[in-house]
């Protein structure tokens, strides 16, 4: 008898999980650090103006806010043991003692603001917590890494699974942190909704 066997190969693992509560202490004293930081970032501002149209984000101004703040230290702090988990779960031989947090940003997007395609490069893992997600805000999007080589590939039949289609939108919420490989290409669509996406974004390098 003829079995056929399915093989899913070549997996691209995406990591989400419950980080805070939006009730705790620490998620409060978040959301006012931030909105601290975004009022005051005049140099922040200037660089968004240029970088980031119609949104702003502190990484061309304060890119490492873990030293800031003691909120952001005590976030720090969370991210690092999810980033263990998930060198876990990736078979990476490496492990945390191997990475450092590098950079630590804040990004605000109103309307009219989105976030290119784009990945990472020379860091290892990459993520984002959300601290303000209203209704109707864009996703964070991933492409299939291998979208580049497809070449006479036919296209996709619509009810194809979402895990099986070249883009993944991710909806995450307030609280939810997100990590990926930072190779992963991915983007944050034009936001549409009235109230600003405010996300907390860091990349996870090599210790040299």
């Amino acid at each position: 008898m003829n079995q056929s066997k399915k093989l899913t190969l070549f997996s691209t693992q995406i990591y989400k999980t419950k980080c805070l509560s939006k009730r705790s202490k620490l998620f409060t004293e978040l959301a006012d650090a931030t909105e601290r930081l975004y009022a005051g970032d005049i140099e922040g501002a200037k660089w968004s103006s240029e970088h980031y149209k119609n949104g702003y984000t502190s990484y061309g101004s304060y890119d490492q806010i873990h030293l800031m703040t003691e909120p952001f230290l005590l976030l720090k702090n969370k991210i690092d043991q999810h980033v263990k988990n998930y060198i876990k779960m990736l078979g990476l031989d490496i492990s945390l003692d191997n990475l450092f947090m590098s950079r630590f940003w804040v990004n605000v997007m109103p309307k009219g603001s989105y976030h290119a395609w784009h990945t990472h490069p020379l860091s290892v893992i990459s993520g984002t917590f959300y601290l303000q997600l209203p209704k109707g805000a864009s996703p964070i999007r991933f492409e299939d890494p291998r979208f580049m080589f497809f070449m006479t590939r036919p296209s996709l039949l619509n009810k194809t699974p979402k895990e099986q289609q070249n883009f993944y939108s991710l909806n995450p919420q307030e609280g939810d942190l997100v990590l990926f490989e930072s190779w992963i290409k991915h983007e944050v669509p034009m936001a549409t909704q009235t109230d600003p996406r405010i996300s907390l974004s860091f990349n996870y390098d090599l210790k040299r």
